[in-house]
């Protein structure tokens, strides 16, 4: 996508039957887990976006041969471990990416350098390489351990890791690197974050054991276990799936089923907290695939309310909170959402944008350090103005939500750096306008 921006505008309603790219998470972990593997690894549905393909250009810079085969079909044939780059690895804008490959490549006695895009240089590496350095490994890197970054790894040895605040990428690099340390690794979760590494894990035949309490999750690792090579298939992006039926809740007479989508009951806060709002949306043909439970979703135009959203469920959720923000500005009444700290540091600082693009689109804010309370402009005769040309800072995901608030809004809404869609979604505008959205290129 080479154009400027992206303008959004208000149509028709939205109908049809689609599928969401391939879940961004899983890709990045079974490229990696199938390089750690020994033998051949085939995934089907990959998602085919820049993060994933920069992890697999990463996977073979590290010795395992990759393949493409088809549309989101790949091979990975790994040899039971990482070799050292001859190069630097560049993770273009995924944080996902260079975190778990650097808690993978630390269980090894090699020296890797990572680097990526502007923005992925400038956010921090600290949360990830303390546990890694705790557990043997080092590293020199830019002040406030930011890319580019060269790390050494080998020699590790057994962690207990109380995670400080929730985070996925950093329980799945020390799981990682727990693979190859001397005694394996444990994470100690507060509030469980989503759960693919230790279901994938299994996958490769590896023994994870899982230990809940009242108010606090256990993840135990042994080391010295091998992994296998397996067959994945990667189901729709929940993330993903988000902008379509979102814009189906919000745009009159729409009716949309987004078929395919990961329900991990980890990754569907989003959807719980629409259906609090009120929103008419409904699962289908529930079944299981991989290790994962995966069905349709079918979303209808709906009125929606306000609701304050339990901070409890933001690690369920933390991806999707941008585009809740549109569906918020369509409710009746406020939304508020708290516990968003890791916001702050996403690809963007989504917090500050999402609050300047709304109020630019004519809905009501209120910033907190660590939230956001959504105004809803639905009141007697009164929605969303929009009219606004939003600045994203090059995320993905302001870009599309924004997007999605110009399909309902009464003017039209634009936004800039639109070729960073592809990190996550590419064809995103293509799907939408086979709905009826109209997203022009300007």
């Amino acid at each position: 996508m080479t154009a400027a921006q992206l303008t959004a505008r208000r149509g028709g309603p939205l109908k049809g039957r689609v599928r969401a790219p391939g879940d961004k998470s899983i890709s990045h972990r079974a490229l990696i887990l199938g390089a750690l593997a020994t033998g051949e690894t085939k995934i089907e549905g990959l998602l085919e976006g820049e993060d994933v393909k920069r992890t697999a250009a990463a996977m073979a810079a590290f010795g395992a041969e990759v393949e493409r085969l088809g549309e989101g079909a790949w091979r990975v044939r790994g040899h039971g471990g990482l070799a050292e780059p001859k190069d630097v690895v560049d993770c273009g804008n995924s944080g996902t990416g260079v975190r778990l490959i650097m808690g993978a490549a630390a269980g090894y006695d090699l020296a890797a350098t990572f680097t990526g895009d502007e923005s992925l240089r400038g956010r921090p590496m600290r949360r990830v390489l303390k546990p890694l350095g705790e557990m043997g490994a080092s590293w020199t890197a830019r002040s406030n351990e930011r890319l580019p970054l060269t790390l050494k790894g080998g020699g590790l040895k057994r962690i207990a890791y109380r995670l400080p605040e929730p985070s996925a990428q950093v329980k799945s690099a020390v799981l990682l690197a727990g693979l190859n340390a001397a005694g394996g690794a444990e994470v100690i979760e507060p509030e469980a974050t989503r759960d693919h590494t230790e279901r994938m894990l299994r996958a490769f035949g590896v023994n994870v054991e899982v230990k809940d309490a009242d108010d606090e999750r256990r993840i135990v690792v042994p080391g010295g276990q091998a992994l296998t090579g397996t067959f994945v298939r990667v189901p729709g992006d929940p993330s993903s799936a988000a902008f379509p039926l979102v814009a189906a809740l919000i745009t009159p007479g729409s009716e949309v089923t987004v078929e395919g989508v990961l329900l991990n009951p980890l990754r569907t806060g989003l959807f719980e907290t629409l259906r609090e709002m009120g929103a008419d949306l409904t699962y289908s043909n529930v079944r299981e695939e991989s290790g994962e439970q995966v069905g349709d979703i079918t979303a209808r135009h709906s009125a929606l309310t306000g609701v304050v959203v339990p901070p409890g469920r933001a690690p369920s959720m933390i991806d999707e909170y941008p585009i809740l923000g549109v569906a918020a500005a369509f409710a009746e009444g406020p939304t508020v959402m708290r516990g968003l700290a890791e916001l702050r540091v996403k690809e963007s600082d989504r917090i500050a944008l999402m609050a300047r693009g709304l109020e630019a689109c004519g809905v009501a804010v209120e910033e907190e350090p660590e939230g956001l309370t959504v105004v809803g402009a639905v009141r007697a005769n009164h929605g969303v103005a929009g009219g606004a040309a939003v600045t994203t800072h090059g995320d993905h995901r302001i870009a599309m939500s924004h997007l999605v608030l110009g399909l309902a809004s009464g003017e039209a809404v634009s936004v800039d750096q639109p070729g960073m869609i592809a990190t996550s979604f590419p064809g995103f505008v293509e799907l939408m306008r086979s709905l009826g959205g109209e997203i022009a290129a300007v």
